[in-house]
């Protein structure tokens, strides 16, 4: 793995950190993020959590309403 140096100024910095902390991240990730994004090279494990996060965001299509009670998980005959 390569280390750059890039020179951005104090306020982006500080902003990037404050992003960065509530991702539960690093600068230094995200920056690797977005630079294998842009050449399509982007590890599965990161697309997973793109995929994840998204999935989180909308809701994952979950209805907790549409849980089965006790009784009706047990009932092998139940129809709902």
């Amino acid at each position: 793995m390569k280390n750059i140096t890039v020179a951005i100024d104090d306020e982006t910095y500080r902003l990037a950190r404050i992003r960065a902390a509530e991702r539960s991240t690093s600068v230094s990730a995200m920056v690797r993020e977005f630079l294998t994004s842009l050449t399509g090279t982007e590890p599965p494990r990161e697309k997973l959590r793109d995929i994840i996060e998204s999935i989180r965001a909308g809701g994952g299509g979950i209805d907790p309403s549409d849980n089965l009670t006790r009784e009706e998980l047990h009932d092998r005959h139940a129809v709902r």
